[in-house]
């Protein structure tokens, strides 16, 4: 039991890291960007690459070395984020939602076979690959690169959820959920902390990348497209539009699929996932911290 709870919050932290960009950008303007999964795509690719210009790194540096890498690619897929929603979602931002899905999804399958033509269709072995020993802790197995990983992901968490509450931008941002027009009257630069809200989502996504190159070993450009659709699966578990919801649906969802493969079998991970999702629109469609919404006429 205690070993299946450790392997969800370990899963789960990943999904919660790539659901908080989902929850941002839904929060702020109302969009599904379902290209976000493959910005965690890029993140690890970018990450390869710069370990790889790097050459041999010696095993008592590799951790060193992956930190530096990692707030790289951030900055990098930041910068991506910001990009396109300069290019793919600002110049919709009236037009009807169903534009800025198909926009979303034209921006997923550009990332997705641009780094394919890039870097070739074939899966890649990360240069680093993060070992450590085994710890027994309360009954359950913890490796090394675990432990790192899930502190990494949890001090990223925590400094987002700093950021959003006690930061100016972090009330604007929670100003322009409630009402953007109202905001912008107020004298708040909309535009701008739209900006900074792809900027972070993108750059927590593009984090979440480079440590599961570094822990699994494989990266390939498909890669995003199914924790994609988990992390929307989280983001939506927790209410989605709410930052502390985005990382309780993460920690849902990797409760359920370390459990769910340990009684039925690892074939039916997928399936538990998605269930839980259609249960929960079902159901509860406001997620669990989510709350109902009225429109202003």
């Amino acid at each position: 039991m205690t070993q299946l709870i450790w392997d969800g919050l370990f899963v789960g932290s990943f999904y919660a890291l790539i659901a908080l960009g989902y929850s941002m950008v839904y929060g702020i303007i109302k969009l599904l960007n379902f290209a976000h999964g493959d910005i965690y795509m890029l993140g690890a690719f970018i990450g390869f690459a710069l370990l790889t210009s790097m050459g041999g790194i010696p095993a008592s540096l590799s951790l060193g070395a992956l930190l530096i890498v990692l707030l790289v690619s951030m900055l990098i897929t930041g910068g991506a984020g910001v990009l396109i929603e300069r290019l793919a979602y600002r110049p919709l931002r009236g037009a009807p939602r169903l534009a800025v899905l198909i926009s979303a999804v034209g921006v997923s399958f550009s990332l997705e076979y641009g780094i394919a033509a890039i870097a070739g269709p074939n899966p890649r072995a990360y240069p680093i690959r993060l070992e450590g020993g085994v710890f027994e802790v309360l009954g359950a197995r913890a490796s090394l690169p675990q432990i790192v990983l899930m502190l990494i992901a949890a001090g990223l968490m925590v400094a987002l959820n700093f950021y959003i509450q006690k930061t100016s931008t972090g009330r604007a941002m929670r100003s322009i959920a409630l009402d953007s027009n109202a905001s912008l009257l107020m004298g708040i630069n909309v535009n701008a902390v739209i900006t900074r809200t792809f900027f972070i989502g993108s750059a927590l996504a593009g984090a979440a990348g480079v440590m599961a190159g570094a822990y699994y070993g494989k990266i390939d450009f498909l890669m995003g497209f199914i924790i994609g659709l988990k992390a929307f699966t989280a983001a939506v578990i927790g209410g989605i539009g709410n930052i502390k919801g985005a990382m309780l649906g993460g920690l849902v969802l990797g409760f359920v699929e370390a459990f769910g493969s340990q009684w039925f079998g690892g074939q039916w991970r997928d399936v538990f996932s998605f269930a839980v999702l259609i249960l929960f629109l079902t159901l509860r469609p406001t997620g669990i911290l989510g709350e109902r919404v009225t429109e202003r006429m």
